[in-house]
């Protein structure tokens, strides 16, 4: 209802507006009324009309005056002047007062009536911007962390065509990223048997967790730094430098960090990761060659599963830098995940018609080259809930990918199978809604403490809670709720392992006020209770 203030020295015309004014049909409600300007002051600050509806002449104060003195208050509603003055030099006053609209004694309801309507109006649509306007800012603080998370992939990966500038940091980053040197750190999370046969939702668990470890080890060894996922099983670090430190000093530092994450991985999750580092960058805006030096670390590195030992393999090593595969690899996982064929192609052509004027490209290259991009293949259409071996029944890869031994064999299979992978009604389906799903596990995993209700989501996504968690359980496998479960018991297990925390205490931390409640879904879920598997 839209409040209205009436102030008038005429003690008939207040009731007689009070009586005649159509208020049900205009949504408008009487909130109060007064006989001088000063009062008026006063009883607008007690009951925040949205329109006021005032004389001129009155005792104590007249209108103008007190008009102006809300203009000076900070006034927002709208302002009628009803007169028995239609003198110029009121008009003109009341134009500079900005007032809604200056009406002349007598006057009829249906004029009264017809002004109060336009301003009714007016007002309504001052609220829906103004609404529109909130919401707006609550989408954009909502998706600014992936905003953000967004700008710092293409900055490591180099895939933003248009100049960078530093109006796009945001004022926290600009310290960290214009007064200091850069490093990338490459991630690649290895290819065990523990991780390729798990399904969907644990895959997405196990990256979460994998990144949850890091961030805490950098968070105590090196806190001026930043990670950042990447293309299926790849990710980076950027450490921010300072300008005084040796690069020396600094490499040997991150190299000791890379060890402590990697024995981090192992021992809470047993997952096996692998790094490789890049040389250190003086300007942001060249941090994408640091990028691609960290990858090249890590192709000319074998992994002994057992042993973690490091062998290099000359006869593989990428035949030219300027390519820039990390790039290609991410602009292929993007295509891939949000299911646009034709520029996926595309990439994919331009990619291999640069490879076409390296002199030294080896089948033994282009092999491993092919490899890789079957992996991002694969992980791509996972993160969407679609399995690549289902789409190709029966296919050996590695056979197939052994016998290639030209760039036109190599573009010829990658055709073939991303134009089979396209046909395949569901790859569309799964990428329809895959930024959606994407929220909701980062969501999951970021507000795990917190009392997350599927109804929340749904508003923020503007999409119905059933419709929400049915496609989330098409894509995942599972319904948020248990997913959610999943994740809580997850980091509890992570807690219990570091062995610093009472069962209580990692029951809060996790979001379950009641521990007898989270000890019972704990061994049903793991077969023990949270006590007994922190004794082992």
């Amino acid at each position: 209802m839209w409040r209205v203030l009436i102030i008038d020295d005429d003690f008939q015309v207040l009731e007689g507006m009070k009586k005649s004014i159509p208020w049900e049909r205009l949504e408008a409600e009487w909130v109060g009324e007064a006989m001088d300007g000063q009062e008026g002051l006063q009883k607008v600050k007690e009951t925040s009309p949205d329109i006021v509806i005032t004389d001129i002449y009155m005792p104590v104060m007249n209108g103008l005056e007190m008009i102006e003195q809300l203009k000076q208050d900070g006034f927002s509603g709208e302002i009628i002047i009803l007169s028995g003055y239609s003198d110029f030099q009121y008009a003109r006053q009341a134009l500079r007062l900005q007032v809604s609209d200056y009406l002349s004694k007598p006057v009829t309801m249906d004029e009264l009536g017809g002004v109060l309507e336009r301003v009714i109006h007016e007002l309504e649509m001052k609220e829906a911007e103004r609404l529109e306007q909130a919401e707006t800012r609550r989408r954009l603080m909502m998706y600014e962390p992936f905003v953000q998370k967004e700008w710092l992939k293409t900055v490591v990966t180099g895939t933003q065509e248009r100049a960078i500038t530093e109006e796009s940091m945001t004022p926290m980053k600009q310290g960290a990223w214009l007064s200091q040197k850069h490093l990338i750190m490459g991630i690649e999370l290895m290819g065990t048997n523990r991780v390729m046969n798990v399904s969907l939702t644990d895959w997405s668990l196990y990256r979460f967790a994998v990144a949850n470890i890091i961030r805490e080890v950098l968070e105590q060894d090196w806190p001026r730094s930043e990670f950042i996922e990447l293309h299926s099983h790849h990710a980076a670090i950027v450490f921010h430098i300072p300008l005084a430190q040796s690069d020396a000093d600094a490499c040997a530092r991150i190299r000791e960090i890379g060890k402590h994450i990697t024995a981090c991985t192992f021992t809470y999750l047993k997952l096996s990761i692998r790094t490789g580092m890049g040389s250190v960058q003086t300007d942001w805006k060249q941090l994408s060659d640091s990028t691609e030096e960290a990858f090249l670390d890590l192709l000319q590195q074998t992994l002994t599963e057992d042993q973690g030992t490091r062998l290099t393999k000359p006869d593989v090593v990428e035949p030219d830098f300027t390519i820039r595969p990390i790039k290609f690899y991410q602009e292929l996982a993007e295509a891939i995940v949000y299911a646009k064929e034709e520029e996926t192609l595309a990439i994919v052509d331009a990619y291999l018609e640069q490879l076409r004027q390296m002199p030294s490209v080896t089948p033994a290259y282009l092999q491993y080259l092919c490899s890789e991009l079957w992996t991002i293949l694969a992980y791509s259409l996972y993160s969407t809930g679609v399995v690549l071996d289902d789409l190709f029944p029966g296919m050996r890869a590695g056979q197939e990918i052994a016998k290639i031994q030209s760039i036109g064999e190599l573009r010829e299979w990658l055709k073939n199978k991303i134009v089979g992978i396209s046909s395949q009604r569901g790859w569309s389906e799964q990428s329809k809604h895959k930024e959606a799903i994407d929220f909701m596990i980062q969501y999951a995993h970021e507000h795990y403490a917190e009392d997350i209700v599927l109804e929340d989501l749904s508003k923020q996504l503007y999409l119905s809670r059933n419709y929400l968690n049915r496609m989330f359980k098409k894509a995942m496998g599972e319904t948020f709720t248990n997913y959610m479960i999943r994740v809580r018991l997850e980091k509890a297990k992570v807690l219990l392992a570091e062995g610093k925390y009472m069962i209580y205490e990692i029951a809060e931390k996790i979001g379950y006020k009641n521990v007898a409640y989270f000890s019972a879904i704990f061994k049903k879920q793991y077969g023990m209770n949270p006590s007994e598997l922190g004794k082992k």
